[in-house]
């Protein structure tokens, strides 16, 4: 049966586990040395590595997993580079993940980074630093539009599917999405349960998409309190997004 957890590495970030059996894949293992632990405490195999973008707390642990486990095949974006071998992703590409009995598919979301890419079947989302909970990425590289536009690709997808992001950010983007959505009822009691959880230690994730487009301010942009509360009645879409992106990146 498929496991999915998260190892935690450096201050916030979750390198996901995908396990089956013996046989796991990892994604954007930016540090090798917890990796390693729990592939040996638990006898797994490592047989391929997903990466959604370059930076480096999502790439670095990749060759020192590559020298214990060369049999790992590594999928990474065709638009980025990067100094390991790997197999190029694109758009609708797909990738048979048999050993854990799985089929992602690839999805193109620039923003972020120009070349970053999200993972996804019917179940599950891993989309690295485009979704957070409660969020979005920093604009590293790419333009407004071409986030808000990433996000909209994300959200078309079924609703019920987990979203595994990589960062643990939900409560502080939550405090954010309060100053500009502070009557959203779903948002107040998803404040609880996030500050619950990270009481317990507890990580927030995964999310789901259904959470998220209630939750999510940067999902919302077309809801008229939230324009109303950031003094925007009349802007679109992606003018709401652009200002609210600024103000995240102040907060």
């Amino acid at each position: 049966m498929l496991k999915i957890f998260p190892i935690p590495a450096f201050e916030d970030n979750y390198i996901w586990l995908l396990q089956n059996g013996a046989h796991a894949v990892a994604i954007d293992p930016g540090d090798a040395t917890p990796v390693l632990a729990v592939l040996k405490q638990q006898a797994l195999k490592l047989d391929a590595i997903l990466i959604t973008h370059h930076h480096s707390d999502h790439i670095d642990g990749v060759a020192a997993l590559l020298a214990d486990n060369p049999q790992a095949i590594v999928y990474a974006p065709a638009k980025e580079h990067f100094n390991f071998i790997h197999h190029e992703v694109k758009e609708s590409d797909e990738i048979a993940l048999p050993s854990i009995g799985l089929n992602l598919k690839v999805m193109e979301v620039p923003g972020h980074t120009l070349g970053h890419v999200a993972y996804h079947d019917e179940h599950s989302l891993f989309c690295g630093d485009t979704l957070f909970g409660a969020g979005c990425g920093r604009l590293f590289e790419g333009t407004p539009i071409q986030m808000y536009q990433s996000l909209q690709k994300l959200s078309a997808l079924p609703p019920h599917i987990n979203v595994y992001c990589t960062h643990e950010y939900t409560e502080h983007n939550i405090r954010f999405a309060l100053t500009v959505d502070p009557e959203n009822q779903a948002l107040v009691e998803r404040q609880q349960q996030t500050t619950l959880a990270r009481k317990s230690g507890l990580p927030t994730l995964p999310s789901t998409l259904a959470l998220e487009l209630v939750t999510n301010p940067f999902l919302r942009c077309d809801d008229m309190p939230l324009k109303n509360a950031i003094n925007m009645p009349n802007a679109n879409e992606i003018e709401v997004f652009t200002k609210l992106r600024e103000m995240r990146n102040h907060f």
